[in-house]
């Protein structure tokens, strides 16, 4: 019988190995809509990050009473408390962000990511390594957003988290301020990685 994986093995493989976005390129919507601000990028994953852990820690702590038959509702409602509570949390205490950001905290429910852990890893594991795998894949997701949010407001409003990082004479990008800018920067992030990392894309087409 296989030794069961330990939990560093679990968030190294959450992390990098099962990364969403580079792996299967899943989750995209958030790309689009929240990665030209930094600090908009921060709250959003910070906030799917707690959603996907305990998610993936409740579904597993569940997954001896819940019906097969109706267990993706139930993985959907569970989901949603916690998006609710992420969604209170940020308009009681950022309401600006939470203005800005707008319907894109309530989507982080229809994120394919927090339902395809939870059906692939949750349903079928105990409830820390559970945890640990929704927290190594939120954060997985979280760093490429952020890489993704770091040029494009550099190069989009020649700022970081509102402070001025470009030269005076720096003419922003308008380009990246758009949709368009994220698949660009999406699209050029995932080459770089797989290029200098090329047993990633050996393990993908396995």
């Amino acid at each position: 019988m296989p030794k069961p994986p330990t939990h560093k093995e679990i968030f190294k493989m959450g992390l990098w190995k099962d990364n969403p976005v580079l792996r299967q390129v899943l989750g995209i919507c958030s790309t689009l809509a929240v990665t030209n601000l930094l600090v908009n990028t921060v709250v959003m994953s910070v906030g799917l990050i707690f959603t996907l852990a305990m998610s993936s820690l409740t579904v597993s702590l569940l997954r001896y009473v819940t019906p097969m038959r109706i267990r993706m509702m139930v993985q959907t409602l569970i989901i949603a408390s916690y998006v609710i509570i992420v969604d209170i949390v940020i308009k009681a205490f950022l309401p600006d962000i939470s203005e800005a950001l707008g319907p894109y905290v309530g989507l982080i429910i229809t994120n394919c990511i927090i339902m395809g852990r939870c059906e692939a890893f949750a349903k079928n594991n105990p409830p820390v390594p559970s945890m640990v795998d929704g927290l190594a894949v939120g954060l997985g997701y979280g760093v490429v957003l952020l890489t993704i949010a770091v040029f494009r407001e550099a190069l989009g409003f020649g700022t970081l988290f509102g402070y001025r990082v470009m030269p005076a004479g720096f003419t922003p990008w308008t380009i990246m301020v758009m949709a368009p800018g994220a698949f660009f920067m999406l699209g050029l992030f995932i080459w770089i990685v797989k290029s200098r990392f090329p047993q990633m894309e050996e393990d993908t087409k396995r």
